[in-house]
């Protein structure tokens, strides 16, 4: 606190005025504007940046940093979507494509052990997917560990499978709710602008769908992740605008429980010429999105996808959260360029705790989990 109070009153500081009156209204607890995002990320000193969003991150949630026990299973890797950043997916009948049976999504639960607090279900949109065959998904996962909470189906493909069946996204959420679906999970928003998302995944549900999905679901009681992802196309115009939208939806609903900012990397993609952010970049944008979020209650760096070291790192630009242990369960980034995609438990203490902070375990609801 008084490393901020230093640079908001101390002129000599080399801060300029207008990143000191913003830094006042962040200790102040004052929502700041989408104009004063946008001086954030464009003007604002690095390490200013940092000060600012642990600030808010400790007073949200001290010094702890949450980890759960956690498996991804991926259905398929054939989509419906044609999105020019995905490294991920297949057509039907293409090389590498793969669906699924029942009894090998069964397996995996039944592989996972009995130590995970949550299994997260999502893929591609496959093109013959129906509400039927998700809810018979949701069933019969929790038939086998009705103890762990079941995280499914981001909401684009929810929007697919409830357009399909004819079903408003109250009934279809409900149906699910029914069959034991605890959760959502954040995948599927990319960028709001309606301009870039034409560039980037035109066939992708639109942002009116996927803001309407989360919408339901948080009306019928259900909470969900929310993302970005940044690094491509978009200026920082279009992250604010963004992070925005999260915003007013939360002040709305206050079920997101962590906001997760997605790199884009760059490998086997119809994007590949483009350069990935830097380290630097990736830390503004934690930070900018720690402070202009007030409502979220986390904000979490997803390693697989950033890595480790700077998942580590960004603990100090506002972070509050790292996933899980994961085990190698997932290959949505690897086929991007990411490399890291396992963690024991141990290594993803040692790795938190190095960095000066309290390493949790938590449960889905970020409710501590003793052992």
């Amino acid at each position: 606190m008084s490393d901020i109070f230093d640079l908001i009153h101390d002129e000599s500081s080399g801060t300029d005025p207008e990143s000191r009156r913003i830094a006042e209204k962040v200790v102040q607890n004052e929502r700041i504007t989408t104009t004063e995002a946008l001086f954030l990320y464009k003007e604002a000193e690095f390490g200013l940046l940092g000060i600012l969003a642990n600030h808010i991150r400790e007073n949200k949630n001290g010094r702890r940093v949450y980890y759960i026990r956690n498996i991804h299973i991926e259905p398929t890797n054939v989509c419906v979507c044609n999105c020019r950043f995905c490294s991920y997916s297949k057509k039907e009948g293409e090389a590498g494509a793969m669906k699924l049976s029942m009894k090998e999504i069964t397996d995996a639960v039944v592989q996972a052990g009995s130590d995970i607090s949550e299994i997260h279900i999502t893929g591609g949109t496959h093109p013959e997917a129906t509400l039927a065959y998700y809810e018979k998904i949701v069933k019969t996962v929790k038939k086998l560990r009705p103890d762990v909470h079941l995280k499914a189906f981001s909401a684009a493909e929810l929007h697919y499978v409830f357009d399909k069946a004819g079903q408003c996204y109250d009934c279809g959420i409900k149906i699910l709710i029914d069959a034991g679906l605890d959760s959502i999970p954040g995948g599927g928003a990319e960028i709001f602008d309606s301009k870039i998302r034409k560039k980037i995944c035109p066939e992708k549900c639109t942002t009116a769908q996927w803001l309407g999905v989360h919408k339901a679901a948080h009306e019928a009681g259900l909470f969900s992740n929310a993302t970005m992802l940044y690094g491509h196309v978009e200026n920082y115009n279009h992250r604010i605008d963004h992070l925005n939208r999260l915003r007013n939806l939360q002040d709305k609903t206050s079920h997101f429980n962590a906001f997760i900012p997605l790199k884009f990397r760059n490998r086997n993609n119809e994007l590949s010429q483009l350069k990935e952010t830097t380290l630097i970049e990736d830390m503004r944008n934690f930070a900018v999105s720690r402070i202009f979020l007030d409502n979220f209650p986390h904000i979490k760096a997803y390693w697989p996808m950033l890595g480790k070291q700077a998942a580590q790192i960004a603990l100090s630009f506002g972070v509050d959260d790292f996933d899980g242990t994961i085990n190698n369960s997932t290959t949505i980034y690897t086929a991007a360029g990411a490399d890291e995609t396992t963690l024991t438990v141990i290594e993803l203490r040692q790795l938190i705790s190095s960095a000066g902070f309290e390493a949790v375990e938590r449960d889905s609801d970020y409710v501590a989990v003793k052992r």
